[in-house]
């Protein structure tokens, strides 16, 4: 099952940043009014520009420029779900994270780390 996570389509990534992004510059990434929309998970930030999903009115909007890491982990779009803590969660809930971030990793260019970050692995 090791291409479980493979996309339909092929992906061509540019190699991951490792460039800090501030807080406020993620929060800004939103997808509002045509900016930038990224995701971190584990304090890595994810550029998800391109998929509708995550633009306003997309089912996954309300991780746009957050750190989404519980939420992904408790397969939850609720709002209060969207922090970056982690490690505090159960062993299954740790491994739907870490699949969400092969998912991500697949698919989107890593454009940097959340500045200050205190979740990394």
């Amino acid at each position: 099952m090791s291409g479980k996570f493979e996309p339909k389509q092929p992906v061509e990534l540019a190699p991951p940043k490792t460039d800090p992004i501030s807080p406020e510059t993620l929060v800004d990434a939103d997808g509002t009014e045509g900016k930038k929309c990224y995701v971190a998970i584990k304090g890595i930030v994810y550029d998800v520009t391109g998929n509708k999903v995550y633009q306003p009115g997309g089912s996954y909007h309300v991780f746009a420029g957050k750190d989404a890491s519980q939420a992904l982990a408790k397969s939850s779009t609720k709002l209060e779900d969207v922090k970056p803590e982690w490690k505090h969660l159960d062993d299954k809930e740790q491994k739907v994270l870490n699949d969400w971030v092969t998912f991500f990793s697949k698919r989107y260019n890593v454009v940097g780390v959340v500045e200050g970050a205190t979740n990394l692995e």
